[in-house]
């Protein structure tokens, strides 16, 4: 079976993970969280860069170190992996929904402001977009980089500009992504770097991976303090074991950082890889019918975090066919994101019950993501797209 992903480790990794094990420093305290930290902020042009165990605690503590809570509103893509609403729900505010882009599957900015339009009201004194459904006040826009590709964050952050909203990126699949700014002349910025705050995953199949883990990062020092007070419990620096408010264990270790560390000085050949894999499947599959291929708009450089495809209505097979069919070829797949608001933890509440997003539940019915790992070799890729044309030969 050709895995849909299979991670592939740094040639220091072991010598890194071996140093830790040998000095004793293997819980989150050590030099190489230090190490992983600078040398993440450095990448991506940023100030601060702090580590936790995954890309959904950087999620919530993003929010908690904004002060979002119970009274509050995010607004998010309605296709999107379950960890973000779940990190809003983790502080007490709601997600609310906004339908996404065909082509790109990312939060579209114009149904954003189609949402503050028609569904919040601004109080220009106090600065408070209020949702009239909810009489939450609108806090933050989180837009997720989607299967490696940047949002439109010029659009995004001049809506933000203008509401007073934060802005949190995901940017769990996006590592090197670049985006081009237009704001103050041609800017070539990195994904995750131009929000208030960026959030990154480091699970297994990510371009770097620790095995488990995440990193949140932002410009901002007051954000940058509140975000290692709280993922560290919030010790009192004036009074050891003393706690003034709450907070978590979110902590990297020394161990996991030392992977991490060791994929950030190959992480522009991890890229390339990736984008070779992006246009080699490009070459084996672009002139198929009913098969439509992800796209890469001009204001962008996509990572291909996984080679997502749509099964269209002329192609032969459902979706789901299809994936059986490649499964039996020994090729494996996975769908889309099923849209939030068809997840069973909101259909409780009637906003998203009577909500529907007709770009989520169609990209969700028809999308897959094909191997791409990058442990994945040009043979294999081969075999996949062999497969692909002998079921549609025979569709």
């Amino acid at each position: 079976m050709i895995p849909v992903n299979e991670p592939l480790l740094a040639k220091n990794a072991l010598k890194y993970v071996s140093e830790c094990i040998e000095t004793g420093w293997i819980s989150s305290a050590g030099s190489y969280i230090k190490k992983f930290e600078e040398k993440f902020a450095e990448y991506l042009s940023i100030k601060y860069a702090i580590s936790t165990t995954s890309g959904t605690t950087a999620l919530h503590l993003a929010l908690a170190s904004l002060d979002i809570g119970k009274d509050d509103e995010v607004i998010i893509p309605a296709l999107t992996m379950i960890a973000v609403p779940y990190a809003v729900l983790y502080t007490g505010a709601l997600p609310a929904l906004i339908d996404v882009d065909p082509e790109i599957f990312n939060i579209a900015p114009e149904k954003i402001a189609d949402f503050i339009e028609r569904k919040c009201k601004h109080d220009p004194h106090s600065k408070q977009l209020i949702d009239k459904s909810t009489n939450r006040v609108v806090k933050a826009i989180m837009p997720v980089h989607l299967y490696g590709h940047p949002c439109p964050m010029d659009e995004i952050m001049e809506i933000a500009k203008k509401y007073d909203l934060y802005v949190i990126e995901d940017a769990a699949e996006a590592h090197g992504a670049l985006y081009s700014s237009k704001g103050n002349g041609e800017i070539i910025l990195k994904a995750g770097s131009i929000g208030d705050v960026g959030c990154f995953s480091f699970y297994a199949n990510k371009i770097i991976t620790t095995g488990e883990g995440g990193m949140v990062v932002t410009d901002s020092e007051k954000i940058a303090g509140k975000a290692r007070r709280l993922k560290d419990l919030a010790h009192s620096p004036e009074k050891r074991f003393y706690h003034t408010e709450l907070a978590f264990n979110y902590r990297m270790t020394n161990m996991q950082a030392a992977v991490g560390f060791a994929q950030m000085e190959e992480i522009d050949r991890f890229i390339e890889i990736k984008r070779g894999m992006a246009f080699k499947y490009k070459e084996l599959l672009g002139n198929m019918e009913g098969l439509t291929l992800p796209v890469e708009k001009e204001w962008a450089q996509s990572v291909y975090w996984m080679y997502s495809v749509l099964v269209e209505k002329n192609f032969g097979l459902s979706r789901d066919e299809f994936m059986r069919k490649l499964r039996e070829e020994g090729v494996d797949t996975r769908t889309f994101f099923i849209p939030v608001n068809e997840q069973p933890l909101f259909q409780d509440n009637e906003i998203y019950r009577a909500s529907s997003f007709s770009v989520a539940r169609e990209l969700s019915e028809k999308g897959l993501y094909l191997p791409s790992g990058l442990a994945l070799s040009e043979e294999q890729m081969v075999q996949v797209s062999n497969a692909i044309k002998k079921i549609k030969k025979t569709s």
